[in-house]
């Protein structure tokens, strides 16, 4: 197993720890050696619950904290309340971290008795410059372990693995607003949009994929290995339906397959992943 001990020693001496929490990987194994270290009483798992957080996602996250031990605090988030999120600049993750860890410091802290909040940023996502939410996590003194003791993302993986999490092996799923294109508002609307397609295409067999909203257009990103099967029928035509139920009214295939950071990158720089 790799070596977590640089996790335990940084939340050494801490009584009760938060983790905003999302059932991600990442978040998952922090939450899971914080358990390890300070005893699953002593780690409240939280959940910023917001209309970008798809409804699967949040119901997974709860079966993770389950299977780890940790209970779960929900925090109902307003980020759709800030201006400068709904513009949705290359900065809105800064705005979106922001308004939760806030929630978290007015709401959860002296409510649990908490002496620190937690995040799972791992290393590679400390090198990328489309993460801005890194900077409201400094901001509101929230601490990274994972980050901080070197783990990078295959670690993480690895590390989840080895402890059995059932996300050990779950896709990246960032936010709903991740498919809006930089400038055009974040809506209600279109998350709702965006959560529907995706929700069916995973109930056609696709688990890892993205959904962009362009307008009336839904440009649908699969794994290079899911393009052969798409574009066949009947699977064509059941994937046409079912994004168009959503609201859509043209569906596209991106040919250059799942792109992380595929709309913030190019406003900031390259990815060091």
């Amino acid at each position: 197993m790799i070596d977590t001990a640089g996790v335990t020693a940084r939340l050494a001496g801490i009584g009760r720890l938060g983790v905003a929490f999302s059932g991600g990987v990442d978040s998952s194994v922090l939450l899971a050696l914080a358990a390890r270290a300070l005893g699953p009483g002593r780690v409240v798992a939280i959940l910023g619950v917001s209309p970008s957080l798809a409804a699967a996602e949040r119901a997974a996250a709860h079966e993770v904290a389950r299977h780890i031990g940790v209970a779960v605090v929900e925090v109902a988030t307003h980020e759709g309340d800030r201006a400068a999120y709904r513009a949705n600049g290359p900065d809105r993750c800064f705005h979106c971290k922001d308004e939760l860890f806030t929630r978290i410091g007015d709401e959860v802290v002296a409510a649990h008795g908490l002496d620190a909040i937690a995040y799972g940023e791992n290393a590679d996502d400390a090198r990328r410059p489309d993460r801005p939410g890194s900077r409201a996590a400094v901001a509101h003194r929230v601490l990274r372990p994972l980050a901080d003791a070197g783990l990078d993302k295959a670690a993480v993986r690895a590390i989840a693995r080895d402890l059995a999490l059932p996300c050990a092996d779950k896709p990246a799923a960032p936010c709903l607003a991740s498919r809006i294109p930089h400038f055009a508002d974040v809506t209600p609307a279109k998350l709702g949009q965006i959560e529907l397609a995706e929700a069916a295409l995973r109930r056609l067999g696709f688990a890892e994929l993205r959904v962009r909203h362009h307008g009336e257009v839904a440009r649908i990103e699969l794994p290079a290995g899911d393009l052969p099967r798409a574009v066949a029928e009947p699977l064509r035509g059941e994937i046409r339906a079912a994004v168009l139920a959503a609201g859509f009214r043209f569906v596209t295939l991106d040919l250059s397959g799942v792109q992380s950071g595929a709309f913030t990158l190019p406003l900031v720089g390259p990815a060091h992943a």
